[in-house]
């Protein structure tokens, strides 16, 4: 299946596209957004290119890729909806990270006003939703480094277990690079076993 528009209580996660390249552009260029990233702002030329490897992902497993999250209030109205995020569910690509398609990577960022009303959870329990009920995926992952510890609160919070922590050669290290990276999971088995898979009615 092709990428689709999901919905949640509060966000509307649009398939990414060549549209939400400004919106792109704005979330890159805070430095404490990419704080577990890159350790800095990026520049336009910088996110252009990236935008051009993020649509990529779509092309590779059907329905996978990444999304563009609104906030629903005011739909229907001539006010367009306030920006919110990008959201990931992406097949594996990563250098610590193997190719099988029925896994994928989850991934979130929100702009910085946003943070701490629950936005990350809530749109990432949506993809785990749809890779698990309307995919079929085996497994879902994230990664992120071990001192990154509000992304680890979010995960855990979505019903993910920390699985191993490991190590990555970088040219130029963030700070708490040191401590290494971190990987949590979520099985199938265990998300058609969880509250959130029995409120999202599917059978």
């Amino acid at each position: 299946m092709p990428q689709v528009v999901l919905l949640t209580e509060r966000l509307r996660l649009e398939p990414l596209a060549d549209e939400h390249l400004e919106h792109e552009v704005e979330l890159d260029s805070d430095p404490e957004v990419l704080r577990y990233l890159w350790g800095r702002a990026r520049s336009r030329a910088e996110v252009e290119r990236s935008h051009v490897e993020r649509l990529a992902h779509a092309d590779r497993v059907d329905g996978l890729g990444m999304w563009a999250g609104f906030l629903t209030q005011g739909a229907g109205s001539s006010i367009a909806a306030p920006f919110v995020g990008l959201w990931m569910l992406t097949p594996p690509h990563g250098p610590d990270q193997v190719f099988r398609p029925d896994e994928a990577d989850l991934g979130y960022r929100v702009l910085r006003r946003y943070w701490r009303q629950g936005f990350a959870s809530e749109g990432s329990r949506e993809l785990l939703r749809h890779g698990f009920d309307d995919l079929g995926l085996t497994r879902i992952f994230a990664q992120t480094m071990a001192v990154n510890e509000p992304s680890r609160a979010t995960m855990a919070s979505l019903g993910m277990r920390f699985v191993r922590g490991f190590t990555m050669s970088f040219d130029e290290p963030l700070p708490g690079a040191e401590e290494g990276e971190v990987e949590y999971e979520l099985r199938r088995e265990d998300w058609l076993a969880s509250a959130d898979h029995a409120s999202s009615g599917m059978p």
